[in-house]
């Protein structure tokens, strides 16, 4: 189980320890742990949860290219970083409005919470420092940007896992995988409304589900709305 709070805190007993979990703590517990928790000294305690089954940490590993269980020596972690990746991935299932975004957020999560504290963490291969391939995964997004692409159709087409994938380009364009697939479908999408297209045809075209997600990130990227953007190129 990992488990981050949004409110409050909590006492909690395991491995023989009793220590308490605030907003800035992760608390990681190996499957079949046994351990207890409590209200503590908080008067309100909200927090956000992942049960993992031995498949789906099976399958996780497996996006990492690591094929052992991780095992945690510790059950609380201070890592602000990694509490705010738990959060979002959290968030990002409970809207559950995009599969890439949500695929993206679990590897990169339950990665680096096992690189950086598993005691197999550092048996996670690194994804190579290698422009070409990057180059590669770059022109196929953009070929095929108006499609459904899931992390693992571009770590397969890249030869990398997924988290090998989310790393490399981290490191050599500075986004995530699906930040990048996004600034190419808002490029798309300003080609498609400067030609004068509806928007609403343009979201689709261009790999949004609907009008309101291009509304979305086409205001937070360039700071006008769609229609806004339509009408000033028109004008």
């Amino acid at each position: 189980m990992v488990a981050v709070t949004e409110l409050g805190g909590s006492e909690f007993n395991s491995q023989g320890r009793t220590e308490e979990a605030g907003r800035t703590a992760l608390l990681v517990f190996n499957p079949a742990e046994p351990h207890s928790g409590r209200m503590g000294r908080s008067d309100r305690w909200r927090y956000r949860s992942f049960y993992l089954s031995p498949p789906a940490i099976t399958a996780v590993m497996a996006t990492l290219g690591v094929d052992a269980d991780p095992y945690f020596t510790r059950n609380l972690f201070t890592d602000p970083d990694l509490v705010a990746a738990f959060l979002a991935l959290h968030r990002a299932l409970g809207e559950g409005r995009d599969p890439l975004l949500e695929r993206e957020l679990l590897v990169g999560s339950f990665g680096a919470l096992i690189r950086r504290h598993a005691d197999i963490g550092h048996r996670v291969p690194v994804a190579p420092r290698d422009r070409t391939v990057f180059g590669a995964t770059v022109a196929l997004m953009r070929d095929r940007h108006a499609e459904p692409l899931s992390l693992d159709d571009l770590g397969n087409a890249a030869g990398l896992t997924p988290f090998q994938l989310i790393r490399l380009f981290k490191r050599t364009a500075g986004l995530t995988p699906h930040a990048y697939l996004t600034q190419i479908r808002l490029q798309a999408a300003a080609q498609g409304l400067a030609a004068g297209r509806p928007i609403a045809e343009v979201a689709l075209a261009t790999g949004f589900y609907d009008q309101a997600a291009l509304t979305r990130h086409f205001k937070r990227a360039h700071g006008i709305t769609p229609r806004h953007y339509a009408a000033a190129m028109a004008g």
